[in-house]
């Protein structure tokens, strides 16, 4: 069962010259659906390819061609819904959005307006300062990419490509939940490792597999309050849509930029006009693009070449019946189960590989020095290499191997540590290397005896000093572990070095 007790995070406030101002922010996040056939060809979606090598008759709408729809891109689009906790309609329809732009071919997208596939679900976003905002998912609907527009090839010209024309894209559309920056970047992290959990999207974002439209509004303090007991969208301001936004930190930077730019025009007493807006990285600044289209500028009718688009309960039942565990489940059973600390579960949670590494290594061991080790050693190492877990040369199998002598004593942490280097290097069965090169940790308490004993009477100005001052004892442990190469047993020589020294 899930603990969804959590402090909500402070909105973000904005100083202005006479006010300060509170953030609102909504996000239509187009999420590519991983699929290897388009949503109404069976054209390849393969990223890369040669341009417009990936193009069908029906993506090109040659004339006469009809659309058929891919039934896994709508079974993806059911599965990512039931991932959102969110109301799956058994009747759906799909609408044609009209406009002219060079890389839609027919002049027209198919899109769901009026009826979509899925309704009202919600994604808890955490932030790292243990705050967490349940955010409502309005809806999700499946619709079709344009194709991709080239300036920069030809100083007279512009090409285009329509490869990505007809691929399958699931809109999430948010309510206006979000109250800053930071939050706008962790929705989309969380709404990212859901879909890779889920398998329905791979939330690559340099390839432009998961953009969003982020509209920002800025209200008083008190007035979102208003908003949320009546949900009247007159207590917020206008809003403006900044437009294909397809990195964390940009959107930030983003949303920061258009809320002050907001601030500045209702301060001087202007009106915000509501509009589509892009962001320049490199100027800091967001610009006019083009006065917000209302649905009925697209002159919407439903498309006459699909029949309105009927599933049944059963075959809902049956996803939902094999999803995956998700990461909100996943990382309460780490917690539970290993009795790990949540900033610990979060990490080993982040993204699906991850976890199934760590849950490799810690099923039927001590999971908090599971944990340890994947994180602190196995992490870190890769991070240092620019490595990623899947390209980790320490199997789990291996890396259990290792937490197995630690926990049976065979060796000690610092041994372990050594011959982590020597499986991450050279691989090999950690079990083996230790019986093969001699490192296993000396037990023999009368071996660790005539040691101590030695350095006992080589140091006799020591052993008064520690006498006086126990702090000191642990000069003589490290000189035993040094004697005998770091094998003696750390707590048998502690053991014997305060035995010894009274």
């Amino acid at each position: 069962m899930l603990d969804l007790t959590y402090e909500l995070p402070k909105p973000k406030v904005i100083s202005g010259a006479k006010h300060d101002w509170e953030l609102v922010i909504g996000m239509e996040v187009h999420a590519q659906v991983s699929s290897n056939a388009k949503l109404f060809s069976g054209a390849s979606t393969q990223f890369g390819a040669e341009p417009n090598s990936n193009v069908s008759f029906v993506d090109a709408a040659m004339p006469g061609m009809l659309p058929v729809i891919n039934e896994y891109c709508v079974e993806q689009a059911v599965r990512t819904g039931l991932g959102l906790k969110a109301d799956i309609n058994l009747w759906s329809a799909f609408d044609r959005k009209n406009y002219f732009y060079p890389d839609l071919p027919q002049g027209y997208q198919i899109s769901q307006l009026y009826h979509p596939i899925v309704g009202e679900g919600e994604v808890l976003v955490e932030l790292g300062d243990g705050t967490a905002r349940m955010v409502r998912i309005e809806r999700i609907h499946m619709e079709q990419d344009a194709g991709k527009s080239i300036h920069d090839m030809d100083p007279n010209m512009s090409f285009v490509d329509l490869n990505r024309t007809g691929v399958c894209l699931m809109e999430i559309v948010s309510r206006p939940d979000i109250r800053g920056p930071e939050e706008a970047a962790a929705y989309i992290a969380k709404l990212r490792q859901i879909m890779r959990y889920l398998g329905t999207c791979d939330g690559n974002m340099q390839n432009g597999n998961l953009r969003a439209d982020v509209n920002v509004s800025i209200c008083l303090p008190g007035a979102y309050e208003k908003y949320q007991e009546t949900q009247d969208f007159s207590h917020l301001g206008t809003r403006c849509e900044i437009k294909n936004m397809n990195s964390m930190r940009f959107i930030q930077q983003a949303i920061e930029v258009e809320a002050r730019r907001q601030i500045a025009i209702v301060e001087a007493g202007g009106e915000v006009e509501q509009e589509t807006r892009l962001y320049d990285p490199d100027k800091g600044e967001t610009r006019s693009m083009r006065s917000k289209e209302e649905a009925h500028d697209y002159r919407y009718f439903p498309d006459p070449d699909l029949l309105p688009l009927e599933i049944e309960q059963d075959w809902v039942d049956d996803i939902a019946a094999n999803l995956p565990e998700l990461p909100d489940e996943k990382k309460a059973r780490f917690i539970a189960d290993f009795g790990l600390t949540d900033y610990d579960a979060s990490v080993l949670t982040a993204d699906v590989e991850s976890a199934a590494y760590f849950d490799e290594v810690a099923k039927g061991r001590n999971g908090k020095l599971a944990a340890n080790w994947v994180i602190n050693e196995l992490f870190g190492r890769l991070k240092k290499e620019d490595h990623d877990i899947t390209d980790s040369p320490v199997s789990p199998a291996q890396l259990g191997g290792i937490i197995d002598l630690i926990s049976s004593d065979a060796i000690s942490g610092k041994i372990a540590k050594d011959l982590f280097e020597i499986v991450y290097t050279e691989g090999g069965d950690p079990e083996q290397i230790v019986e093969e090169r001699g490192m296993k940790q000396v037990t023999d308490t009368g071996a660790i005896e005539t040691a101590l004993d030695e350095i006992i009477a080589a140091n006799p100005a020591q052993v008064e000093k520690a006498k006086v001052n126990p702090k000191l004892a642990g000069w003589f442990v490290g000189q035993v572990m040094k004697a005998t190469g770091g094998k003696a047993n750390p707590k048998a020589v502690n053991e014997l070095v305060a035995k010894k020294l009274g």
